[in-house]
């Protein structure tokens, strides 16, 4: 299970942001750490709850405890406090399609409430990313499936501030291009065919929006996030974040 096993470097900076630890009213956590890497497992491996190693606890108490941290948005804490100086020289933005297992669905409220949508793929979840110049994950929003990924770009962008955006034809919109322009940030976007005036980009930085691509393969790497088997969209934004936050920091 070593491949599952925090660095010391990444405890020490995601320890402050746990809930009950030593220090902290009420009952305190029994080991930390350990629970962290018990959902790192799951996340890793894609297995259901059930199948947890012993070693790491009772099954039903780290599930329960994993959705009280998700609850307390403990999650995203831990991936802020780990990636808290992302190189902002330029940004990079794209999405990617996750199909849903079956377990990951029937979640109160309907598919949609829960970022899952009917496309070609069948059901499916959006994951819409934007990552910094090192293509290191800064923020990211879930949609159905079928959305187009300009819808999420605006609140994406909210209060980020980056010299420049590179990504593809996807994204070549006015109104992406007017808040670029309005920033006083580089237009790095494919032009789409259709475009009466393509724009002039620069190309050989165009070429840097492979780090997006890559950093879309390492988090799928984890087969929890590769095959959403999560019923609510905060439990999967919690495996993301914890694993966004272990590739990060490697």
């Amino acid at each position: 299970m070593n491949r599952f096993v925090l660095t010391d470097a990444q405890w020490a900076k995601m320890e402050p942001f746990c809930l009950g630890k030593q220090g902290d009213p009420g009952r305190s956590g029994n080991n930390n750490r350990l629970f962290v890497e018990a959902v790192l497992w799951i996340a890793r491996t894609g297995s259901p709850w059930r199948d947890l190693p012993r070693a790491f606890g009772h099954w039903n108490s780290v599930f329960t405890r994993f959705r009280d941290w998700v609850k307390a948005d403990v999650w995203k804490r831990l991936f802020d406090a780990v990636c808290d100086e992302p190189d902002m020289e330029y940004a990079m933005v794209d999405a990617t399609i996750v199909k849903v297992h079956r377990h990951g669905q029937g979640a109160k409220g309907g598919p949609s409430s829960q970022a899952i949508g009917r496309s070609k793929g069948g059901m499916t979840t959006k994951i819409l990313a934007l990552t910094d110049a090192l293509g290191n994950l800064v923020r990211f929003t879930l949609m159905p499936g079928q959305r187009f990924d300009t819808v999420g770009v605006a609140p994406l962008l909210e209060g980020v501030a980056f010299g420049a955006l590179i990504a593809d034809k996807a994204f070549d919109s006015n109104a992406i291009i007017a808040d670029l322009d309005a920033r006083g940030a580089k237009v790095v976007i494919s032009q789409h065919p259709r475009r009466a005036k393509p724009l002039a980009i620069d190309e050989e930085m165009y070429k840097w929006r492979h780090l997006i691509e890559n950093f879309f393969g390492k988090l799928k790497e984890f087969k929890r996030i590769a095959l959403r088997a999560d019923k609510t969209d905060q439990s999967f934004a919690a495996m993301i974040h914890i694993a966004a936050a272990v590739i990060n920091s490697r």
